[in-house]
């Protein structure tokens, strides 16, 4: 058996990236999938493959930021598998800019995906959940940036930093009806994954380029490379799983490293 066998998970921003290695490491262990994403093609092509491999999967076209939207997914999934256990708040965005050149319409976008989301998928999967009779585990992604500052990224970090707090309230008010749900964050370093192409960044002589995970791991990630999407999903996976039955409102680091300090000059004794 697999390690979240017969349990039915919602995964959302699951088309691509984290959320596509969530996809698969659920299925692969167990789990029946409902992944959901704006990306209509590259979400059901994921769905295919998960089933052709042998895996329960179906793909949920889905704006997180629209709340009519979420009883249609939470209801869609139920008939579909019976239930809900496990949601992962995936979806999100990030825009580097400084605050004064960002503009309102940027902050608030960044806003609805990453904060308003995530509350709307909590709101309407707690109670699907509370309704098996026999609780759930909530992973609410957020970042490293949720931890500590960074420059040019103070609106994703202002989002991220509130996620973790937000998981952590949900997480005692869940404890307090004694319902049998656990809420934890993930917090990802740098993660090779495509949304880096989606960020560019200006180089020195002006232009603007994608960034590139590897090299800024190589200079700043103390085990000296990018964590692949796997990673991520391999800590997901042990908070969905009843391994983590006694953990609710932690956090979970998974950056190489990263927050951990800098290596320095003693880094290899000789």
């Amino acid at each position: 058996m697999g390690q979240v066998e017969g349990k039915v998970a919602i995964v959302t921003g699951g088309a691509a990236g984290i959320g596509a290695a969530c996809a698969e490491t659920l299925a692969r262990e167990g789990a029946k999938v409902v992944l959901t994403d704006l990306d209509a093609e590259r979400g059901e092509a994921l769905a295919e493959r998960l089933r052709a491999a042998g895996g329960q999967a179906r793909f949920v076209l889905q704006d997180v930021t629209d709340e009519a939207r979420w009883p249609e997914a939470v209801t869609e999934t139920e008939r579909l598998f019976g239930g809900l256990h496990v949601l992962v708040a995936n979806a999100g965005i990030a825009i580097i800019s400084p605050v004064v050149d960002m503009a309102l319409a940027d902050w608030r976008r960044q806003t609805a995906v990453n904060l308003d989301g995530v509350f709307l998928s909590v709101k309407h999967a707690i109670p699907a959940m509370r309704r098996t009779g026999k609780g759930g585990s909530i992973v609410m992604m957020s970042s490293v940036a949720g931890l500590r500052g960074s420059a040019g990224l103070a609106g994703y970090s202002a989002t991220k930093g509130a996620v973790r707090l937000f998981a952590k309230s949900v997480a005692l008010e869940c404890a307090g009806a004694r319902d049998g749900i656990r809420v934890n964050s993930v917090h990802p370093g740098i993660i090779d994954t495509a949304i880096w192409e989606k960020m560019p960044g200006g180089l020195p002589d002006g232009r603007n380029a994608p960034l590139d995970p590897r090299a800024i791991a190589a200079q700043g990630v103390p085990l000296g490379e990018p964590g692949q999407a796997s990673d991520i999903a391999d800590g997901v996976l042990y908070l969905a799983s009843d391994a983590s039955r006694h953990v609710t409102g932690s956090e979970l680091v998974i950056d190489g490293g990263l927050t951990a300090g800098r290596l320095g000059s003693l880094a290899a004794p000789r």
